[in-house]
């Protein structure tokens, strides 16, 4: 199975270093591993493990690797200008790939740049466009709510296995990545900030409230935010205040990557799998053709409220407000469609198979848009 994203890195390894991150494990080691097997002698370097990290150190791979794989060396307090090193030196024997389950932006140390020297790219688990089982339909849309996208437990058809993963995976981000990346130390208070997030999906989040409901600082509660949103296990999405109220403060709203550590009713479940989709397409595309592409939401003091607005390059591109059943038009939909004058504006509907269009507004199946190519815009 070749994941979505291996022939546009062998292309640009062609050229420069590839830098590849996304949330533990969502496949980046099996990619690059798959990418490997283009090349004659390659070499991967796991800075989690002890053997590897002295070989990385010491600097003691095979002189003949024509391919080497460094993964989670951002947990090296001076792995960018490490690599800058290790590939200003030998880029002309040896391609590089640097993986890592953190944004490497924020672990940048020193004042050189990278810049010039790599292309990142931000790999996804499964979705609808990228369905390994192939199905369809909404057999393919209730396997994505309920087991969300990551390889293991969507692929495994064992309820109980994929159950264990879930529980293992939130706990091996908070004893690991955590731990290795930053300064928090209160793991259990953690526990319960990420789980009053679960129960808040689709809804603006007021950090203070939750703060006060665990008894930490709300200054430390914004840090937290940022740790997961960094760690890839939270996508934060900000409201768009362009043409809007001014002077109107609207919290932000928080999903995760994995649809399944949502908790509460079906419409949240199925407003976290769009949101995951949108961002999913959204860095593709950015990350493949250099444009800028945001995921955003409106929202105004009369409570009119659009799930999600697409930005390019900081423009409006397309409005999608997520329904599960309801085919009726969304009157806060029409309304920014038309306000804000932008091209697209789409009402995903759950259950429901067909298109229609009202009022200028395409009514659709969520299956249909979902499942498009990813290298479509939306």
């Amino acid at each position: 199975m070749q994941r979505y994203l291996k022939p546009y890195l062998l292309e640009d390894l062609k050229r420069k270093m590839v830098f590849v991150t996304g949330p533990r494990q969502c496949g980046k080691t099996t990619l690059v591993k798959a990418i490997a097997q283009d090349f004659s002698a390659s070499t991967y370097l796991n800075y989690d493990s002890e053997k590897d990290k002295k070989t990385i150190l010491k600097q003691e791979w095979d002189s003949n690797a024509d391919l080497i794989v460094f993964d989670e060396i951002h947990k090296y307090a001076r792995w960018k200008n490490y690599i800058k090193g290790i590939y200003d030196t030998t880029h002309d024997r040896h391609k590089f790939i640097v993986t890592g389950s953190a944004r490497l932006d924020i672990y940048k140390r020193g004042q050189d740049s990278m810049l010039g020297r790599y292309h990142g790219w931000r790999l996804h688990p499964f979705c609808l466009a990228e369905n390994p089982l192939s199905l369809k339909g909404r057999d393919a849309l209730d396997r994505f709510l309920k087991r969300g996208g990551f390889p293991e437990p969507f692929l495994d058809d064992r309820e109980t296995a994929a159950q264990r993963w879930k529980s293992e995976h939130i706990k091996l981000i908070l004893r690991e990545d955590v731990r290795d990346l930053t300064k928090i130390r209160e793991s259990s208070l953690l526990d319960l900030f990420i789980s009053s997030l679960r129960e808040r999906v689709g809804t603006p989040i007021v950090i203070s409230n939750i703060a006060g409901d665990i008894e930490i600082a709300p200054k430390t509660g914004k840090i937290w935010l940022g740790v997961l949103e960094q760690l890839y296990l939270c996508i934060v999405v900000k409201p768009y205040a362009t043409g809007i109220d001014r002077g109107l403060v609207v919290p932000p709203k928080v999903y995760f990557y994995n649809n399944a550590e949502v908790e509460g009713d079906l419409g949240a479940k199925f407003e976290n799998l769009v949101a995951t989709h949108l961002l999913k397409r959204a860095h593709f595309l950015e990350d493949s053709t250099g444009h800028r592409y945001e995921v955003r939401y409106i929202r105004d003091k009369e409570k009119r409220e659009v799930d999600f607005l697409i930005l390019k390059e900081r423009k409006p591109l397309a409005l999608i407000e997520c329904k599960w059943a309801d085919t009726s038009l969304s009157s806060s939909l029409l309304y920014y469609a038309k306000k804000l004058k932008i091209p697209k504006a789409y009402q995903l509907v759950g259950d429901f198979d067909k298109t229609l269009q009202k009022d200028g507004i395409s009514v659709t199946s969520a299956y249909r848009y979902l499942s498009r190519p990813l290298d479509q815009d939306f």
